[in-house]
């Protein structure tokens, strides 16, 4: 975690009295304009019809449109309420732990803090509000009927958004959304004061490139939750998502649709070979792309830029499906492969040397199942699975049926290697010896099974329980929080686990990390209440699929 953020320098700080603070607050009172009218959703739509005609495009809906609860109380949380069954103990002392992390700024809640860890002698910045660390308490609020707080955190990290950023002598692009801010409260001067960290504080000094894509796929999630449209609509939102594509759809020496990106710019924040193309980094683009797409406006500034995150995503879901995946027979079609290919009849157009393909993978492949592997660009080609990227792939419909259905074979037929005691790997399998001297530098937080370089991490476990209703294995999902239950509570809500079976708790690892306490709730409430799946799931447009004939595990 202390990879993502520190603190920043004097230069980005200001407080109450000083800040350049456009007048938000308006919109927190307002009273939100409801979605009433029952459209044709995005979903239901394909690409070409909304890049013809660019007429208003309806907000998505999953089944049926979503009808929030109302505020609960801190142990008789919405969701349990509407249900007939008693809630698990656990999910009383989940929700009290994690409105202990709440963080205000000027009397109003605008996130959570990384960790409440008082045995902790260093705080490092788990104190702070990381972007992606708050995406699932911001799911928990939503669905437990508690949007006030996802709506004061879209709005500060916005404004957080038009700040100038700086790393030594270099600016960083406008649209650069913080990995994380802390508030400094003065008692004296009955005053507050932001503290944002743009990647100049973090190890490695890079910045975060999935933050702006969690805050689109965030702003979706609040408007599909609440039915308020007048937050998405507002034109300093609007800008906010025309600034994040265009650093992402911005014209270069680029020959592949996907981002090149730098090691340590999302989840994964420390050095582990993920620079290139990570999957995390690209289902995440495909997912905010396809997020910003229901909300843009098509008027004369949304327009241009609908137009490119259409032509975007048909590249990108052909490019992904087409070279990141890999099943039993694209494997064996790969070890096949001729080198030194000339043209653009070349098969192996990465030019990819079969006998990089590492030992492991060969077991690890069942006959049954795929997935997407962790990189690809030229004479590479990064064979591990990456749980966040995958999951992300099914919730964003940029696998397709078949290949969501193979990603969950996958699992179960290798549970004790993806699962093992606690959920869920991150990264499999680990690296390790020479591997691991060369890749990470001999760090000493990610040695092997250990945090990034194939630890175990709790707050995995709301995207997997959001995969499995999806591909419709809720049975799955009921054995995966089981075993979660059967642990995290006990341990203090850690930030990850150790070992190849996840079980024991990290050596470095945090306890009560929010994230972990929220990606259980998150979890539970979906399973109770499967309605709340349509705040992150997006369908398939049949227009973006690829006629792909390589191979037939897909069905089998």
């Amino acid at each position: 975690m202390e990879g993502g953020a520190g603190l920043r320098n004097v230069n980005s700080h200001c407080s109450i009295a000083d800040m350049d603070d456009p007048d938000f607050s308006r919109y927190l009172s307002s009273k939100p304009r409801l979605n009433i009218e029952r459209q044709r959703s995005y979903d239901d739509r394909s690409l070409s019809e909304l890049s013809n005609g660019f007429g208003r495009v309806g907000l998505d809906h999953f089944d049926a449109t979503y009808s929030p609860g109302g505020r609960s109380g801190l142990d008789t949380p919405a969701s349990s309420a509407r249900n007939s069954f008693e809630p698990h103990p656990m999910v009383g002392e989940a929700w009290e732990a994690l409105r202990r992390s709440l963080v205000y700024f000027k009397g109003q809640p605008v996130g959570t803090i990384a960790a409440y860890d008082h045995a902790s002698e260093e705080v490092l910045n788990y104190d702070q509000v990381f972007v992606r660390d708050f995406v699932p308490s911001a799911l928990a609020f939503l669905m437990n009927g508690e949007p006030d707080i996802v709506k004061n955190f879209l709005l500060k990290t916005l404004h957080l958004q038009g700040w100038e950023k700086r790393i030594d002598r270099f600016k960083l692009g406008e649209g650069v959304m913080p990995a994380s801010f802390k508030v400094l409260h003065d008692p004296v001067r009955k005053t507050d004061t932001l503290i944002a960290d743009f990647g100049e504080s973090a190890i490695g000094r890079v910045a975060p490139v999935d933050s702006g894509f969690w805050w689109i796929i965030l702003l979706r999630a609040y408007t599909k939750s609440t039915g308020d449209l007048s937050l998405s609509e507002m034109p300093e939102c609007q800008k906010g998502m025309r600034l994040i594509l265009t650093l992402c759809l911005s014209e270069g020496f680029d020959t592949f649709p996907t981002l090149l990106c730098a090691d340590g710019c999302s989840m994964i924040d420390r050095r582990m070979g993920v620079y290139g193309y990570p999957i995390e980094i690209q289902a995440l683009f495909f997912m905010a792309l396809r997020c910003a797409l229901s909300m843009l406006k098509h008027d004369a500034d949304g327009k241009e830029c609908i137009e490119r995150v259409v032509k975007r995503l048909h590249a990108l879901s052909y490019h992904m499906r087409s070279y990141f995946w890999l099943d039993f027979q694209q494997l064996n079609d790969i070890y096949r492969y001729k080198t030194e290919e000339y043209s653009h009849t070349a098969v192996n157009k990465f030019n990819v040397i079969p006998d990089s393909i590492p030992d492991w993978v060969f077991d690890f492949m069942p006959t049954r199942g795929g997935y997407f592997i962790g990189n690809v660009s030229p004479a590479r080609m990064d064979f591990r699975w990456f749980a966040l990227g995958n999951c992300v792939a099914i919730l964003s419909s940029l696998a397709t049926p078949e290949q969501s259905m193979a990603i969950m074979d996958l699992i179960e037929e290798r549970w004790e290697e993806l699962i093992g005691e606690m959920p869920l790997k991150i990264a499999y399998p680990a690296i390790e010896s020479h591997e691991w001297r060369n890749v990470t530098g001999s760090d000493p937080k990610n040695t092997r099974w250990s945090y990034h370089n194939g630890g175990s991490w709790p707050v995995l476990l709301w995207l997997l329980t959001a995969a499995c209703i999806k591909t419709g294995r809720p049975q799955l999902a009921r054995k995966l929080i089981d075993l979660a239950e059967s642990r995290l509570l006990k341990d203090s809500w850690p930030e990850y686990y150790d070992g190849k079976l996840g079980r024991y708790v990290g050596k470095q690892a945090r306890k009560f990390q929010t994230w972990s306490i929220a990606g259980y709730l998150v979890a539970k409430m979906m399973l109770e209440d499967p309605s709340h799946l349509g705040m992150i799931s997006l369908e398939e447009d049949k227009q973006m699929k690829p006629v792909i004939k390589r191979s037939s595990s897909w069905t089998c």
